[in-house]
């Protein structure tokens, strides 16, 4: 009952933390969990419990459980949970953004650029991936310039970590 009436209310867009008790009415909060897991709602979750044992610890760490608290705990222990879960959420909203930015980034490449970032990514200097290309050097170095710019990379290394992110093959 609990659950549902959670999940019929959404998940609000922005950081939070759901703090829930293992053992509720109705669903567990185990349960919960896995739902909003399996519905991609990378929800920070700090468990309380009387009744904790290893196996049920690591599944719930597994599925995006912060901390898992055994009962009794102090004030103190519980909002410095809570904390440390809103930071870490307001660290993967800022991740997801900036993915989201470099993927809307990416769309401006055009079909050789992306040819010719493939195989930067995968180390090539630019006279091997000219070959591979049928292509001048110096047409690869431009392709590699303008995706560059386009990609908004402030150093070489900063290019490659970004094409690392968008795990681009």
């Amino acid at each position: 009952m609990i659950c549902a009436a959670l999940i019929e209310a959404g998940i609000p867009d922005r950081p939070c933390c759901l703090v829930l008790d293992v053992r509720m009415p109705g669903e567990s909060g185990l349960d919960l969990q896995k739902r909003l897991w399996a519905q991609g709602a990378p929800l920070p979750i700090v468990f309380i419990t009387g009744h904790a044992d290893v196996p049920m610890s690591v599944g719930a760490m597994k599925c995006g459980a912060v901390n898992l608290l055994r009962k009794p705990f102090r004030d103190q222990d519980l909002l410095d949970a809570v904390v440390e879960a809103i930071r870490g959420d307001v660290e993967r909203r800022e991740k997801d953004r900036d993915l989201d930015d470099l993927r809307r980034l990416t769309s401006g490449l055009t079909p050789r650029e992306r040819d010719v970032l493939k195989r930067v990514n995968r180390g090539l200097l630019n006279k091997q991936i000219a070959y591979e290309l049928g292509s001048a050097e110096i047409t690869v170095k431009i392709h590699r310039g303008s995706a560059f710019r386009k990609l908004k990379a402030a150093t070489p290394f900063d290019l490659i970590h970004k094409l690392r992110l968008l795990d681009l093959q």
